[in-house]
């Protein structure tokens, strides 16, 4: 048996790390059993406005001008974006915008590229 950790199933992080009968993943903060198997149904699913599947590290393209919350930018139709991880919630697309920073986005305002 290998004492390597595997990486978080849910947001493949590195991090993890074993506390008793269970693994815990400092980012996301899923646990789960020593030894499990990543199930199928617990895996994120995540659509553009197309309906296309959409996975960590995909490059998208904004489909609308974007109101910066608490600022006075706008993130422009036609912007691309790299996605840097899907996450549940409302807004479940972390990325990089470059002159902007870091955002997190709602998926249906996005298409990939």
């Amino acid at each position: 048996m290998s004492d390597a950790i595997p990486p978080c199933p849910k947001c493949n992080s590195a991090f993890a790390y074993a506390d008793g009968p269970l693994y815990i993943c400092p980012e996301c903060g899923h646990e789960w059993p020593a030894g499990a198997v990543a199930a199928e149904d617990d895996a994120l699913v995540v659509k553009d406005a197309y309906g296309t599947l959409l996975q960590q590290g995909d490059n998208v393209t904004l489909i609308k001008d974007l109101k910066v919350k608490g600022s006075s930018s706008v993130a422009k139709i036609g912007t691309k974006v790299t996605i840097s991880r899907l996450v549940e919630g409302d807004h479940n697309i972390d990325c990089k915008i470059a002159g902007i920073g870091a955002m997190m986005l709602k998926s249906e305002f996005v298409k990939k590229a």
